[in-house]
């Protein structure tokens, strides 16, 4: 079977524009409104890019709601009656601190300049030497405005929610009141999210908009910290469940000065990405700021009432974005490597996330034998799991599509198949081929993606 050989090196290291020409290049990541010239900092997710993005999201699910007791979900609005930002305080001090430059028109936040005393223009402006001609900082909200109803007034002003936390706080009462909940438990939401950021970059890293995976557990203001401390263990267990290199992961807690209004303690879960050590999910310990504001705002008592006891939960927050977890991902698995002098890039996903599991294919696409016994294999598998055909190319071409999308099994029908009902197994990490009974395939690999599996180091 060809595509053998020794894997005799690594060769190269992720980087963003590496990772992004692959996104595009193999259809998970385009450019949004491609044809018009694009629109800063926006994308399309292709096919496989929302069959990863599924997978992450399923896996997220898997572990905060479908393996607990203790979770409920809920899918609250993107647009939220304004007042919930008013009471959380977004309207009045969700903000960067902005300055533009009058001479190039850029706009940059202000504390990320780095600029001299003299006023010599930051090193991300172009031109080295040009001098910079700043305005005085003000505040700029990040929130997107919207309007509700046929008249543009004030009256009918709205948001575009910044994060999904605030339609969980909101309807703390109604999941109380009509499901079998009690302290501590929480709610997991998945949603779209919008932020007008003023410098979104690093292809996925910072978007405008952005789907985000956030989870409110409510306790005993006792017990805050413990439980703090054990939801930075869950989350972080979870990336490397999920075969993130415990090398490129680590935990960091906030100074005192970096902690935002609402938190008494926030951790964040770093990945080392190309452009270094940044956060990946964080872990807040958010009092009972947002229960309290939204009870004094709403008039509705947003406390929890038991037998001997009542009290206005803390809040401890995981929050991870969508996006944010698919580059990290999709940076950890990507490698290039040279097996039998010839290159190859591989994305190494863990089973469970790759967008495809399986590959059938037939060794020769223009054998109608092998098509004919390729075909009802195919047609079976994909009921089970995602599948892929391809007969097209030569098969050590189509063994490197697979690589690239990072597809963990290829099945490859042959000469041979005909005659003892053995196909070719081929694992994309060790490119250790066996042969297999062709009606037991579906079950082993099933069984394969229960197994444990082991990261690269």
């Amino acid at each position: 079977m060809t595509d053998s050989g020794q894997l005799e090196r690594y060769q190269g290291e992720a980087t963003i524009e590496k990772v992004a020409s692959l996104s595009r290049r193999r259809g998970f990541v385009f450019p949004t409104s491609d044809i018009y010239g694009g629109l800063g900092s926006s994308f399309d997710f292709g096919h496989y890019g929302v069959l990863l993005s599924q997978n992450i999201k399923e896996a997220w699910q898997r572990s905060m709601i479908q393996e607990r007791d203790d979770m409920v979900a809920l899918d609250s609005a993107v647009i939220l009656n304004p007042q919930v930002w008013v009471a959380s305080g977004h309207v009045g001090g969700f903000s960067d601190p902005m300055v533009d430059c009058r001479t190039c028109k850029l706009r940059f936040r202000a504390d990320h300049l780095g600029q001299s005393a003299c006023g010599k223009r930051p090193s991300r402006h172009p031109g080295e030497h040009s001098e910079c001609d700043l305005t005085e900082p003000r505040d700029f909200n990040l929130m997107f405005e919207t309007y509700v109803g046929a008249v543009r007034e004030a009256a009918s002003t709205a948001y575009l929610r910044p994060e999904t936390a605030q339609g969980i706080f909101v309807n703390f009462k109604n999941v109380t009141s009509s499901l079998r909940v009690k302290p501590p438990f929480g709610i997991a939401q998945i949603g779209k999210s919008f932020r007008n950021e003023i410098t979104p970059g690093n292809f996925l890293f910072r978007v405008r908009e952005f789907e985000q995976m956030e989870m409110e557990f409510f306790v005993p203001p006792a017990d805050a910290d413990e439980w703090h401390r054990y939801w930075i263990e869950q989350r972080l267990n979870w990336h490397l469940s999920l075969g993130v290199r415990p090398s490129h992961l680590r935990v960091r807690a906030h100074e005192a000065d970096e902690l935002s209004h609402y938190s008494s303690a926030t951790s964040d879960i770093e990945y080392l990405f190309p452009i270094g050590w940044q956060e990946l999910e964080g872990v807040a310990n958010r009092g009972d700021y947002d229960l309290r504001q939204h009870s004094e705002a709403s008039g509705t008592k947003l406390e929890w009432i038991g037998h001997e006891e009542r009290y206005v939960p803390y809040v401890i927050e995981p929050a991870l974005g969508v996006g944010r977890a698919f580059l990290t991902f999709m940076c950890d698995a990507y490698d290039e490597e040279v097996v039998a002098d010839r290159p190859r890039t591989v994305l190494h996903l863990h089973p469970r996330l790759a967008p495809v599991k399986v590959a059938v294919l037939p060794l020769i696409g223009k054998d109608s034998a092998m098509v004919e016994r390729a075909r009802p294999l195919y047609e079976d598998l994909r009921r089970s799991l995602s599948a892929e055909y391809d007969d097209s190319a030569a098969i050590g071409k189509r063994y490197r599509r697979q690589d690239e999308i990072g597809t963990p099994w290829a099945l490859t029908i042959d000469e041979q198949t005909a005659v003892d009902g053995t196909v070719t197994l081929r694992d994309r990490d060790t490119l250790e081929q066996e042969r297999i009974a062709i009606d037991g395939a579906k079950q082993l690999l099933l069984d394969r993606l229960e197994q444990p599996w082991q990261p690269r180091a």
